[in-house]
């Protein structure tokens, strides 16, 4: 699967994804500072899933009514950081193809997957 891991996407994901065969593009890895409506139009030109811990792209996925590649905002406090890959890894492994163009919020031991957009009837 395609990925694009932005600014706040803690690099422990991108490093166990690549791991598994996964084509992960990391915006630290091409630029300092982003902005994220940019990034989200790169996520859609690229068809890559954004892989986010930026509670922002819930509004864009909004304001996008719908056509969004697909975002999984990652909810780890400082406490379960270290399980956070494994909990990327393990959804993407059970879920594939189903997260492409939903709204996921993957926390530790739990993840919310979104047909809808945030803030949509």
């Amino acid at each position: 699967m395609r990925f694009l891991a932005d600014g706040s996407c803690d690099f422990a994901v991108a490093r166990a994804l690549r791991a598994e065969g996964h084509d992960v593009l990391a915006v630290s890895e091409f630029q300092q500072r982003s902005v994220d409506e940019t990034i989200m139009k790169l996520a859609m030109i690229e068809d890559r899933i954004l892989l986010t811990e930026d509670k922002d792209f819930g509004r864009l996925s909004f304001a996008a009514r719908g056509d969004s590649p697909g975002v999984i905002l990652t909810r780890f406090p400082a406490f379960a950081r270290g399980t956070l890959a494994a909990a990327a890894r393990r959804l993407i492994a059970e879920q594939g193809a189903r997260l492409a163009k939903v709204f996921v919020v993957l926390r530790p031991g739990s993840a919310r997957i979104s047909t809808r957009h945030p803030g949509t009837p």
